[in-house]
């Protein structure tokens, strides 16, 4: 009877030992929690975990980094994110400011930012639904790869699409807030100044560029983060995975 009534414990023990045993999984009594709450069959249970706690971080980190991007200013006032004329253009802007269309550039800077930040809003679901797409293998690689693995990974994965998805974001944004209003305007006047080898003014591609750089940026100093502090940052089904 005590053997019988032991060997319901043993797969369950071997399960734990050896999830302890994957260099990245710290703490045997958080993984312990996870177990023991996990809706999943002992032979499920590391797959579970694994998968629970990566998606969480994926999930965290992404939708952290559209929510501050997202936010009026998100990307304008932002040290590193905010979207400037292309460097190629750069040289014509200031010839502009010479000819007193300063203003006019400023508010195309501008409203190129509040375009991202109102395109920023629309990428929380995208990347919820790309979080929840992701393989168990996936998530292996994940979890013992570099600092950015899952950023690497998401946007390996997902880019494409986004790009797909956003720039009508983008489009619909900046034509909503005014954007190509006043960017005929500068249009306009740059085509009267009588400048040679002009470059390409579109720059919707340069936003849908510059927005999604920012926000995979934000992404992966988010997981940075999460690593660095699973639990504090994250979740007990994160620390089970990244802890150490």
């Amino acid at each position: 009877m005590k053997s019988n009534a032991n060997a319901p414990l043993r797969p369950t023990i071997r399960v734990a030992s050896m999830l302890c045993l994957i260099s990245v999984l710290g703490g045997c009594a958080e993984l312990s929690s996870v177990l023991e709450s996990a809706p999943v069959s002992v032979g499920q249970s590391n797959d579970a975990a694994l998968s629970r706690g990566i998606k969480e971080s994926l999930e965290l980190g992404s939708t952290r980094a559209a929510d501050l991007l997202s936010k009026a200013g998100g990307y304008q006032n932002h040290p590193i994110y905010r979207i400037k004329l292309p460097e190629s253009v750069q040289p014509i802007a200031s010839r502009l400011r010479q000819f007193g269309l300063g203003s006019q550039i400023d508010r195309v800077e501008l409203l190129m930012n509040q375009g991202a930040e109102q395109a920023a809003k629309e990428a929380r679901t995208v990347f919820i639904d790309a979080v929840r797409a992701m393989t168990i293998t996936d998530a292996l690689n994940i979890v013992r790869g570099t600092d950015t693995a899952a950023t690497d990974y998401f946007r390996g994965q997902t880019e494409t699409s986004l790009r797909q998805r956003y720039l009508p974001i983008v489009q619909s944004n900046l034509r909503q807030i005014g954007f190509y209003q006043q960017y005929q305007q500068m249009l306009s006047a740059y085509k009267k100044v009588p400048l040679s080898n002009k470059p390409n003014l579109d720059l919707e591609q340069h936003v849908l560029d510059k927005s999604l750089d920012g926000l995979f940026a934000q992404v992966a100093e988010e997981e940075k983060l999460i690593r660095k502090d699973p639990l504090g940052r994250g979740s007990r089904a994160i620390a089970a995975v990244f802890g150490r």
